[in-house]
């Protein structure tokens, strides 16, 4: 297609999602001046008041996605959980859709994912899918699972929800009754992450970031670019992300979260076909975000530089407040004269417990000295509730 279509034109892109993740992609097509058209069950979702035109509407219904796309040229994601029929139907009526529904059904699986990964000789942890509970103590009183494992839903898992570490027997008892695997707890050194953009001509990757998790949340809490790891494991993660971009065929942004184990072992632990809670620093670290590359991606435009231009920290802010109320981040104007800090809040007026609410990063040539920083920020910020 050609380039003068998509800006300052009648192009309209269909953007599936209204949350933070659209927010921050709106800023890049407003850059571009291209139409956006956004759909989210939230009248109140935070691309509402930056989107050209708001819809209100249910992801997983097929005839809210199809209406919702019959005007635009391009669809693209910011949430997995959509319906693929109707994707599938727009993409056999000549619609383009990335990532594509077949690509989709393979990620909103988490079992379906493992499955992809073991057909397609990709390292991941062992593991065995499980439609009921009885069949999971079945095995384990059989000697089939030893504990400590991690048991993961099938489906909806986001944010540490559907995923726990099961130690004994009275925590298998209490797993819900639903589609689920089991895997194998695996000692990790480090958790990584690899963002790969492809567009249709050619795809590159962004520098390997290290995760930090809080482990009562499982939640990330520190994102540090670049990652603190060898010039071998950094190849061999790369590989890995470029090898299941490819193999998963997914055009635009691929999320590789990895596991490095105690023997330097790089396993596949999740992937997400979007911009990425791990790819957020790349607004202020990277010659280009993660955010403008996804449009370039989804556009078949030219990609951009994935090079670190500075190396920096990203903190998570999440709702501390057990009780849901209006949202009110304390001591932000003790933080806001640290060199290198840039603060995003992502426009949720209700704060609650490990809801990711925004995130502030620190830029410094020196990695250690953002690390620091970010530390500190994270001990001095609260994210609560007025009430």
């Amino acid at each position: 297609m050609d380039q003068r279509q998509f800006f300052s034109s009648d192009f309209k892109l269909g953007i599936l999602g209204g949350g933070q993740l659209g927010k921050m992609l709106l800023y890049d097509t407003i850059r571009y001046d291209i139409f956006t058209k956004v759909m989210d069950p939230d009248q109140n979702a935070a691309c509402k008041s930056i989107c050209n035109e708001f819809v209100v509407g249910d992801l997983t219904n097929y005839d809210d996605v199809i209406n919702f796309c019959k005007d635009v040229d391009v669809v693209t994601i910011e949430i997995e959980n959509v319906n693929t029929d109707a994707l599938e139907y727009l993409e056999k009526i000549g619609k383009n859709v990335y990532p594509s529904s077949s690509t989709l059904r393979i990620i909103q699986n988490k079992s379906i994912q493992k499955d992809f990964y073991r057909t397609n000789n990709l390292p991941t942890s062992d593991y065995k899918n499980y439609s009921e509970v009885s069949a999971i103590l079945e095995d384990y009183k059989s000697g089939n699972i030893a504990l400590p494992a991690v048991w993961k839903s099938a489906q909806f898992g986001y944010d540490g929800k559907g995923v726990k570490i099961v130690k004994n027997l009275s925590d298998l008892e209490s797993l819900p009754n639903l589609d689920c695997l089991i895997e194998q707890k695996v000692n990790i050194k480090k958790e990584i992450s690899v963002i790969v953009a492809r567009n249709q001509r050619e795809e590159r990757c962004f520098p390997v970031t290290e995760m930090e998790f809080n482990e009562d949340s499982n939640l990330v809490e520190y994102i540090m670019c670049p990652a603190d790891i060898s010039k071998e494991t950094e190849k061999k993660a790369l590989a890995i992300a470029i090898n299941i971009a490819k193999k998963i065929n997914c055009i635009g942004l691929l999320a590789v979260e990895l596991f490095v184990t105690d023997q330097d072992e790089i396993l596949i632990n999740e992937v997400a076909p979007r911009p990425h809670n791990s790819g957020h620093h790349t607004i202020e670290c990277c010659l280009t975000s993660q955010f403008d590359q996804h449009v370039r991606c989804i556009l078949n435009l030219p990609l951009g530089s994935t090079k670190i231009k500075i190396p920096g920290v990203m903190v998570n802010l999440v709702g501390e407040n057990k009780i849901e109320g209006d949202v009110i981040y304390k001591n932000i104007e003790k933080i806001l004269d640290i060199p290198g800090v840039s603060t995003h809040f992502y426009g949720k007026k209700k704060s609650r417990l490990n809801r990711k609410m925004g995130h502030i990063t620190v830029v410094n040539k020196d990695v250690n000295t953002a690390i620091e920083a970010g530390r500190k920020i994270k001990k001095t910020v609260k994210v609560t509730s007025i009430k």
